[in-house]
């Protein structure tokens, strides 16, 4: 069976650096890291990962907990942490919050139990934060993915008040002054932030807040559907409509569908998030898209730097969204 030694002559590098290279416990130059992958892949070596796992107590392997089978939107997250582990040579264990509660705790404490050096969480609207809870108390590294709910953990996301603020402030650009905002689940810092957004662009050009014209949407398609349908039932409905995410566009598109109502001509539509078929509708829609890959790109990097140095100050990093004009605001 080849060994370490092996890898070592054929790289023409000590056996120190192929263990630096192996466990990261030293910065290596990136040629030399290149002609150790390649010398291992040339000699045929296979890491003892379970020995290296217990002589320094880490398992190389990272817990991702996220509703990415129930949301979209976090496949693309999901992936680019996944290659990213591929990269660093980790392994990663998923487990689906389906965003509910009790089943975020149950993931967490299963990921806990299986001895992962890490875990990425993007948390569900727990009131009582009862997985963060946890975390706290076991001291495990954690990194808080795409709704920022507490300071006590690194965290990254991107920015939702301007960029909500932008989207509303294109549609009053457009004549509308009655826009309807399509909310997300309560509890949820990204339903805050963006509906923050919302109310900022209206104090901005000048227009009054109105009640009536915001609806909860769960963050869901059928709740966003009849919220829509809420919405064209009143005496003066809106023209316009923004939806915070993209399940909720996707409902309201829907609802627009059954009313018979024309997108742009009879309600502008534009909602948060990008998704593949957005730019496959009909109308191709106007979204606020996120770096979906960059946030589980850099998530996995926050998380890596966390397990190495377990103290310091926790980080809060926020990515700029880009504005993708389509038709369905009533651009041409």
């Amino acid at each position: 069976m080849p060994t370490m030694n092996d890898v070592a002559l054929a790289a023409k590098v000590s056996t120190a650096t192929v263990s630096h290279v192996l466990n990261g416990t030293r910065v290596v130059h990136p040629d030399t890291v290149r002609a150790v992958n390649e010398a291992i892949a040339k000699v045929g070596y296979t890491p003892n990962i379970l020995a290296r796992s217990l002589a320094r107590s880490a398992s190389s392997t990272i817990g991702v907990a996220i509703a990415a089978v129930s949301n979209h939107y976090f496949a693309g997250t999901v992936h680019a942490i996944e290659a990213e582990c591929s990269r660093l040579g980790l392994a990663m264990l998923f487990v689906d919050t389906h965003d509910d509660p009790a089943q975020e705790l149950r993931a967490v404490k299963t990921l806990h139990q299986r001895r992962v050096d890490g875990i990425l969480l993007a948390p569900t609207a727990d009131p009582e934060r009862r997985a963060l809870n946890y975390l706290q108390a076991a001291n495990l590294p954690t990194v808080l993915v795409d709704r920022l709910m507490s300071k006590n953990f690194d965290q990254i996301g991107v920015e939702n008040v301007a960029s909500t603020a932008q989207m509303v402030a294109h549609l009053i650009g457009h004549g509308h002054r009655r826009i309807g905002f399509i909310a997300g689940a309560q509890g949820l810092s990204t339903t805050a932030e963006r509906l923050q957004g919302y109310r900022d662009a209206l104090v901005q050009a000048g227009l009054p807040w109105d009640a009536s014209l915001v609806r909860d949407g769960q963050s869901m398609i059928e709740p966003a559907r009849a919220a829509v349908a809420e919405l064209l039932a009143l005496r003066r409905p809106p023209t316009a409509i923004v939806s915070a995410n993209n399940l909720m566009t996707i409902g309201a598109a829907s609802a627009l569908r059954d009313a018979r109502l024309d997108i742009p001509a009879a309600m502008a539509l534009v909602g948060f998030d990008d998704f593949d078929w957005a730019d496959y509708f009909e109308p191709r829609l106007t979204v606020m898209a996120q770096p979906v890959k960059d946030i589980g790109l850099r998530a996995m990097k926050l998380l890596n730097k966390r397990i190495k140095t377990p103290d310091g100050a926790r980080q809060t990093v926020r990515l700029a969204p880009t504005f993708v004009v389509r038709r369905s605001c009533g651009c041409a």
